[in-house]
């Protein structure tokens, strides 16, 4: 099969559901996409703050939606040649040698472990974590794992190694145990100072080095399909698996963010900006957090700075499940176009999906505050559900600002949150930046992705040439006033809140 035909698979593995899609070698456009389940994969939360989920059923929704890209698309599992990942980020997966799973994976949106980290910030010196880790430790996968350490020693002295969810993903396909470092550092298992594996906080964990998976790179052969992988899926055995990125850095890559100044924004579950800087620099107090991007080098450092809201889309669900299951996103879209600017005096601070890293950790809840009962409907609450969001995403992107990013473009798919009119608009009003949607999805990025690591592609430009806009939304002048005064009485809803 030579370099113009076939397809590049994409595998984008949410907490909500595993997305395949199928990108053409030879029209770079994509062909067929589906997910799984058709609802939303459950989170399981023991006790409040906790959130996990079976790895295993991460790898059989993907085997089901692959199925269901191929079949969109009319083509043969056999006649994939180079499959990219994406992933939720911040998962921990724990496995034995024999490759099983010990525990259910301590998701992203779990915040058991914000007490480990913070001692450790104590411990060890906040300003030592940034000048090595560029965050804090937190609530990151690395204290995710000392919390298994302490409360499940049983089972921490079992573990071969540890994962993130496309790191299992990829050992599945390929039978081995492999990690980038660009996931490294999101997990808090990379050192910039020292461009090598945390010892320094890996230590203070008591967390060996040989749990850690061998290093690959974010792009070429990671490794190939092995033979049960190829029988169960129907794959070609030795297809190569040959990019691998956590979400955020993967969305930023799906929408061709790749360069010191360029946004990216994504509003599912939960809610993420991610911008690109050129040079190394970090938050003060690790309220947004600096990775590793794609495509960073130490010679040529590209970095992410992402800032993760998690009482995002989970509200707008809870939002539509709970206050309006009679009505379609489609209808609640329009039921909350149907209120003006403002919510007429109604506020919702949505912190309602665990401990928020802008909030340094602290998990004030959702609240709702102005509500008049004899005034105010449900179109209210629910228009002021979505601009509650989009404060905490301008929230954020002041702090982001601090630091010298400069946003006054946006790039965003055309999903998720952002499909709603009032969420885009009021993000403009609000951000004072102008929003691009795009025609792009985290598995069809993670497809291009395999793509330029493979060769498929000979670089960015080509691999995202059949990228499309489809709608630019500019910040609305005439409304300006009324979304400044929005932000800031949110604002000082969340400074009584907290």
């Amino acid at each position: 099969m030579d370099g113009k035909e076939g397809y590049l698979l994409g595998l984008d593995v949410g907490s909500s559901s595993v997305k395949a899609s199928l990108v053409s070698v030879a029209t770079g456009r994509a062909v067929g996409s589906a997910h799984a389940p058709e609802r939303e994969a459950e989170i399981r939360a023991l006790q409040p703050g906790w959130a996990e989920q079976d790895p295993r059923d991460w790898w059989r929704y993907a085997a089901t939606a692959l199925r269901g890209a191929l079949e969109q698309a009319g083509a043969r599992a056999d006649e994939v040649v180079a499959i990219g990942i994406s992933y939720q980020m911040h998962g921990l997966v724990c496995v034995d040698a024999a490759g099983e799973v010990l525990r259910d994976s301590i998701i992203w949106c779990d915040s058991r472990a914000v007490s480990l980290g913070e001692r450790a910030t104590r411990d060890l010196g906040a300003d030592v974590c940034l000048e090595h880790l560029l965050n804090l430790p937190g609530n990151f996968t690395a204290s995710k794992l000392a919390w298994v350490r302490e409360h499940e020693p049983e089972v921490f002295a079992r573990i071969d190694k540890v994962m993130l969810p496309g790191d299992y993903i990829a050992m599945r396909l390929t039978g081995e145990a492999t990690t980038t470092m660009s996931g490294l550092s999101e997990g808090m298992a990379w050192d910039f100072k020292e461009q090598a594996p945390a010892r320094l906080l890996l230590d203070y964990y008591g967390i060996p080095e040989r749990m850690l998976p061998r290093v690959v790179p974010t792009f070429g052969i990671q490794g190939r399909v092995q033979a049960s992988a190829a029988r169960e899926l129907g794959l070609r055995e030795g297809t190569v698996v040959s990019y691998r990125a956590g979400d955020q850095p993967n969305n930023a890559l799906s929408l061709n963010v790749l360069e010191p100044g360029e946004v990216a924004a994504t509003a599912g579950t939960s809610g993420v900006v991610y911008g690109v800087l050129g040079e190394v620099n970090r938050d003060r107090l690790s309220r947004v957090n600096t990775f590793a991007h794609v495509n960073y080098a130490p010679e040529r450092p590209r970095l992410g700075v992402l800032l993760c809201i998690n009482g995002t889309g989970i509200l707008n669900a809870w939002m539509r499940r709970e206050v309006a299951p009679d009505l379609s996103y489609d209808e609640i879209n329009a039921l909350c176009a149907s209120v003006p600017v403002g919510s007429e005096g109604v506020t919702v601070v949505p912190f309602g999906n665990g401990a928020e890293r802008v909030l340094e950790n602290r998990d004030p809840g959702c609240s709702v505050h102005g509500l008049d009962f004899n005034r105010h409907t449900r179109a209210h609450v629910l228009r002021a559900a979505q601009e509650g969001i989009v404060m905490s995403f301008a929230y954020g992107m002041d702090i982001m600002r601090e630091m010298g990013m400069e946003i006054n473009r946006v790039h965003a798919g055309n999903a998720n949150m952002f499909l709603s009119p009032v969420f885009r608009e009021t993000l403009a009003g609000v951000s004072g930046a102008t929003i691009e949607l795009m025609d792009s999805d985290g598995s069809v990025g993670a497809a291009r992705g395999a793509g330029l690591g493979c060769g498929v592609y000979a670089d960015a430009s080509e691999a995202f040439a059949s990228l499309s806009r489809v709608a630019v939304v500019e910040p609305d002048v005439k409304q300006a006033s009324a979304y400044r005064e929005a932000y800031e009485r949110w604002r000082d809803r969340l400074e009584r809140v907290l």
